[in-house]
């Protein structure tokens, strides 16, 4: 019965606003840099963000990109994403970044550590900032 009172009152918030996606479970309000791929250090810049419920956007190493984020959390998924279509010396890694990111299912948020896996063992961990 306690259980069930918590899990009430912890849902309740976002019950009200209709928002079960990421965002509303702690990613939002933060930009979220990438540090791994697949427990290998990502070297180049790539962030991620949250601006408003149902919505992702972000920057490669290269471009900027924008898409749609409304799976209900704790599962993750994109959908298209809109990307600029600049070139740089790190195109691969974006590429990289850009397909890690639309393959992820799965998501989980602890505080400034986001973590985004799938089912195949893939992985992204993303450390939050202000």
């Amino acid at each position: 019965m306690l259980r069930a009172a918590l899990i009430t009152s912890l849902l309740l918030p976002t019950a009200c606003t209709g928002d079960e996606s990421l965002s509303a479970y702690g990613a939002a309000g933060k930009e979220w840099k990438l540090q791994s791929i697949d427990g290998a250090a990502f070297a180049a810049a790539a962030t991620l963000t949250f601006p408003e419920p149902g919505k992702i956007a972000g920057r490669g190493p290269c471009n900027n990109f924008l898409g749609r984020q409304t799976a209900p959390y704790p599962w993750f998924e994109t959908g298209p994403l809109a990307v600029t279509r600049m070139a740089c010396p790190e195109l691969e890694a974006e590429d990289a970044f850009l397909k890690a990111l639309q393959e992820m299912t799965l998501a989980e948020v602890s505080g400034d550590v986001l973590i985004l896996s799938n089912e195949a063992g893939r992985e992204m961990l993303f450390k939050g900032g202000g």
